[in-house]
């Protein structure tokens, strides 16, 4: 789980020299070495890249990345590489960690709060199209929560979510989850682990318990809008729509190659309701339909709940 990406300001150098695939997945097999927990699905990920890259000396390009993300994905779904045939980057020798982001891009696109509309019959529909720092996007959320006060249901529209910040998943689910601190999940990196929870929230700002909650995904909910989907749904909220990719690895920004950055697992997660994540498998929906027929599904499985 990433925030969105910003462009990392490298200084000017001559023309690289050609690099190979075979030197980038290399370099790749010596990051996931250095920075993921020990794991049977990294071990054969590092294992297929050998088997399949070593030797490869053509210069890297777009495809190949494309084809070493497919390699990559069976074992880490979130791993991810950015190819820029200009780049001019120097690899990284140490984890840089994700570049800060900007706080004007940020509040100007009203930290991806898209969409606060009433539907017929009286329930609120919320769109999060990503999760910003919460710093950041705790107005914007809280001000979408306030405009849905007394709605006879929620539907938070994840479908475009590609992800973000933990911190404001676990401040979403506190809103969702009546408002009282629990245990959503830990995160095991290589030397530590981190227990995430939701906070303790003045009264009468959560969601009541008696209002119904959809939880709207596709096939581009990714990262941390999975997660948030799957911690609902783990504590008996719906959720509507497609399965999601698969993605629970925590990553980093990590320059392997002048041309190529990516994105590498070094924490997993799992869930504190059903141990395990959805790693590979996606947030399998209750309610399952394509993307543009969620909100009505989720509308007649409310009508349907009604006594």
């Amino acid at each position: 789980m990433a925030a969105t990406r910003t462009t990392r300001a490298t200084a000017t150098t001559p023309a690289p020299q050609v690099t190979t695939v075979a030197e980038v997945t290399t370099r790749l097999a010596i990051w996931l070495r250095r920075l993921a927990p020990q794991q049977e699905r990294i071990d054969l990920l590092l294992a297929e890249l050998d088997e399949r890259f070593a030797g490869r000396t053509e210069p890297i390009t777009e495809d190949a990345c494309a084809e070493i993300e497919g390699a990559a994905w069976p074992y880490s779904r979130h791993l991810l590489l950015h190819y820029d045939r200009d780049g001019t980057g120097t690899p990284d020798e140490e984890d840089p960690g994700w570049p800060e982001p900007d706080p004007q891009t940020i509040l100007s696109g009203a930290a991806q709060v898209r969409q606060v509309s009433r539907l017929d019959g009286g329930a609120c529909l919320i769109r999060i199209d990503g999760f910003e720092p919460l710093s950041l996007a705790q107005p914007y959320l809280d001000g979408a929560f306030a405009l849905a006060r007394g709605a006879a249901g929620i539907l938070l529209d994840l479908r475009a979510n590609a992800g973000g910040y933990p911190e404001t998943v676990a401040y979403l689910a506190g809103r969702l989850l009546g408002g009282k601190a629990v245990k959503l999940s830990e995160v095991t990196y290589r030397d530590h682990e981190r227990h995430w929870w939701t906070p303790d929230l003045p009264a009468g700002t959560a969601v009541p318990a008696g209002v119904p909650v959809a939880v709207l995904v596709s096939s581009r909910t990714f990262s941390s809008g999975e997660a948030l989907a799957y911690h609902l749904q783990a504590r008996g909220r719906v959720v509507v729509g497609e399965r999601t990719p698969g993605a629970a690895d925590h990553v980093t920004d990590i320059r392997l190659a002048a041309t190529v950055t990516g994105e590498l697992p070094f924490g997993y997660v799992t869930d504190s309701v059903t141990g395990t994540n959805w790693e590979g498998r996606g947030v399998v929906p209750q309610v399952a339909c394509a993307a543009g027929d969620a909100v009505d599904a989720a509308l007649a499985r409310f009508r349907a709940a009604t006594p």
